[in-house]
């Protein structure tokens, strides 16, 4: 059977997964497989599926806390299915779901096209953005997608297209986190024409932002917690005292508290435990029950 994948894709036994998660957390898996194309990619599955393996598709891993136990499966990654197209004429540009979504901004913005300088210094690949509807500055990555091609594991592998009206979303989660039959293979997103000056100023001052305020030094996942509807998920656990609070390797960042950081050596159970530490210290002092943003991976 690894011969058979390794017509269709680069594969690595028993592979380490803390490069591939912007915690650098996470055990190993049996199969790392990191595809070149859409067709590899079905390739792959179906024969996975032949041989009754289980699997996990990871973009980025920048919104994810990787179980640091051994996974008896495989792990694809579609690092590698990142091509991107910018049609300015068309207001229009196209990106595979393992294309970087700063690389879609700059891109974009390079063809004076406008509307996704938000997204800038989100640190995720397009399918996982999309995944998880992110988002920054009141603005979400749905709001600009025309379409998503997925593939659906319901009827034999086969390539769809979702017009955005057939796609239901929300703050910061999408249809995709509970329909797990579909793999984002790709995306078109709507735009408008710009001022490319106008947008490298926006990115900038928001690059600005982000290194004054966030913990971007060290590893981690992001925002821990959704934002409760009129207020803040940092100021909430500022407020509760729970800044520089630790388990094991996993810290609430004294920069940002709604930031959990690896100082070095965390485990997937330090980061879990210290996240619904922070939960529940909230519910109970607050009496807001905040949503956690980050997905753990479970390997079940």
């Amino acid at each position: 059977m690894i011969n058979e994948l390794r017509n269709y894709a680069e594969v690595i036994e028993n592979a380490s997964l803390t490069k591939y998660n912007t915690f650098k957390i996470g055990g190993n898996a049996k199969y790392l497989i990191m595809p070149s194309s859409i067709n590899d990619l079905i390739s792959v599955l179906k024969i996975l599926a032949e041989n009754n393996i289980k699997f996990f598709v990871l973009g980025n891993g920048s919104n994810v806390v990787l179980n640091s136990k051994f996974f008896d499966g495989a792990v694809i990654s579609l690092r590698h299915l990142d091509g991107i197209d910018i049609k300015p004429e068309m207001n229009m540009a196209y990106a595979e779901a393992g294309a970087m979504l700063p690389k879609l901004v700059v891109e974009s913005t390079n063809k004076s096209l406008t509307g996704l300088e938000f997204a800038a210094g989100i640190p995720g690949t397009v399918g996982g953005s999309i995944y998880g509807n992110a988002g920054a500055y009141n603005s979400c990555i749905m709001d600009y997608v025309e379409s998503v091609t997925v593939i659906d594991l319901n009827e034999d592998f086969k390539i769809k297209i979702l017009e955005h009206e057939e796609i239901t979303y929300q703050y910061r989660t999408t249809m995709f986190k509970e329909n797990k039959n579909y793999i984002i293979i790709a995306a078109k997103f709507f735009l408008k024409k710009g001022e490319k000056k106008n947008s490298l100023d926006i990115m900038e001052d928001r690059k600005r932002r982000r290194l004054s305020s966030q913990p971007l030094e060290f590893p981690s996942a992001g925002s821990v917690f959704r934002n409760p509807e009129g207020d803040f998920a940092g100021r909430l656990i500022e407020s509760c005292n729970l800044k520089g609070t630790k388990i094991g390797d996993a810290e609430v960042s004294e920069k940002h508290a709604n930031f959990i950081i690896n100082k070095g050596h965390a485990t997937s159970q330090d980061v879990h435990d210290l996240i619904m530490l922070v939960h529940d210290t909230v519910l109970q002092k607050t009496n807001v029950d905040m949503t956690i943003e980050q997905e753990f991976i479970g390997w079940e």
